[in-house]
């Protein structure tokens, strides 16, 4: 899925963001893709084609007549064999030239050509891109089916700030995964839950749990690519909103985890556009200090230890699980032994038709995991893998059921 297999033909055209194109691929080849690079001849005279060389192991075209194809078609030979092209930076110029249906060049000739998809990450000062012309133009490339990746808005080579910087690249490859990828969630709204709570005892201490978020991350992104409209209701964690996230909402305790959960479930069902799945990834913790102090509880000897009372917190995933109509409810357990036994007794006691059950205390932070995915007839072992590859394995498990009777 996403860019994986794929082989990406990735031309670079004219302009100082042509640097982050060879942080792009090695972004597009840590995700699995071939990339052969096309360029610009203006795109050269910010970065040599030498560099992309080095980086792809592959020659770097920019001239038509290029004598290395035999057949002296190189427009036909390289768009015929990608899965995909995407222009990064793609200039105000080059972004003329597609939206009129010129082949002034190489780059320019096998878009033209081509029989594949099409993507670009406008790159640009703000008067440029705010300038008529091109939003005419930007447009016309989205009327013509292209992608439009970005731009972002941010500090400028020029020393202004506003709309117009590419993309960063990490963004973009998750971009290109999203639009690459099969959609097996088009349509459908996913609420999901991730990262820990954090519960105050007084304004310096608090209770939390071990959880990075990346799992829950990860799934968020992973639905986006699947095709869903997703929102986010985020613990305290120090990560990147995937792309193509509709909203995130950050809390920090478990009833704030709560209200904002119902919030969004009252908002969509009012709208009458209701979530059709909930995914509980958060850790979220089981009790709260029964009361706060405004002040640093100080220690005054060696000896004082003070003594905490504590009170549940609210079940946010039972809550759901008990609304009529219920989104599709997908659950978490992070246990530190018995996986299914305690998994299943979780699936039974809350309510839901999906657990997800992972070795918590093995897991906390790592990049990889292993899971073991139980509803309520059978039970399907993900073998260890990163957790942005069980993300996909997982929701390929919510939508095969999603389809399912209740």
């Amino acid at each position: 899925m996403g860019v994986s297999g794929k082989r990406i033909v990735l031309g670079v055209t004219g302009g100082v963001a042509a640097y982050k194109a060879a942080v792009l691929t090695r972004e597009l080849q840590r995700a699995g893709a071939q990339v052969q690079v096309v360029m610009t001849e203006a795109g050269t005279r910010f970065v040599g084609p030498a560099t992309f060389q080095a980086l792809t192991g592959e020659p770097v075209f920019v001239d038509q007549w290029d004598a290395r194809i035999v057949n002296g078609m190189a427009h036909i030979e390289l768009s015929r064999a990608a899965d995909a092209i995407v222009i990064a930076p793609a200039s105000a110029d080059f972004i003329a030239s597609l939206a009129q249906g010129r082949a002034g060049d190489l780059l320019a000739t096998l878009c033209l050509a081509r029989e594949c998809p099409l993507a670009v990450a406008p790159a640009m000062n703000r008067q440029m891109w705010e300038n008529p012309a091109t939003q005419r133009n930007i447009q016309q490339l989205r009327n013509d089916g292209i992608e439009v990746v970005g731009p972002d808005s941010g500090d400028q080579a020029c020393g202004e700030t506003g709309m117009g910087r590419m993309l960063e690249p990490e963004a973009i490859v998750e971009a290109l995964a999203s639009w690459l990828s099969p959609k097996p969630l088009l349509g459908k709204r996913v609420l999901i839950t991730a990262g820990p709570t954090f519960e105050p005892i007084d304004p310096v201490r608090g209770i939390t749990n071990r959880s990075s978020g990346k799992m829950g991350f990860a799934l968020a992104g992973a639905c986006v690519q699947a095709g869903a409209e997703v929102t986010l209701v985020a613990g305290p964690v120090s990560l990147d909103t995937p792309w193509g996230v509709r909203q995130r909402i950050n809390v920090q305790t478990a009833q704030q985890m709560h209200d904002a959960v119902h919030r969004q479930l009252d908002a969509a069902a009012h709208a009458a556009h209701p979530h059709d799945v909930f995914i509980a990834v958060a850790a979220v913790a089981d009790w709260r200090p029964a009361s706060y102090s405004d002040a640093k509880i100080k220690k005054t000897d060696a000896q004082s230890v003070p003594q905490l009372q504590f009170t549940q917190n609210p079940d946010i995933l039972a809550s759901v699980a008990a609304r009529k109509p219920a989104p599709y409810c997908v659950g978490f357990a992070a246990e530190s032994d018995s996986l299914e036994r305690h998994g299943r007794d979780k699936l039974i006691r809350k309510g839901i038709p999906l657990l997800v059950a992972n070795i918590g205390h093995e897991t906390f932070g790592r990049d990889d995991n292993e899971l073991l995915v139980l509803d309520g007839s059978s039970q399907t072992r993900l073998a260890r893998a990163p957790k942005h590859e069980l993300a996909r394995e997982l929701v390929h498990e919510i939508a095969r059921r999603l389809d399912l009777p209740r």
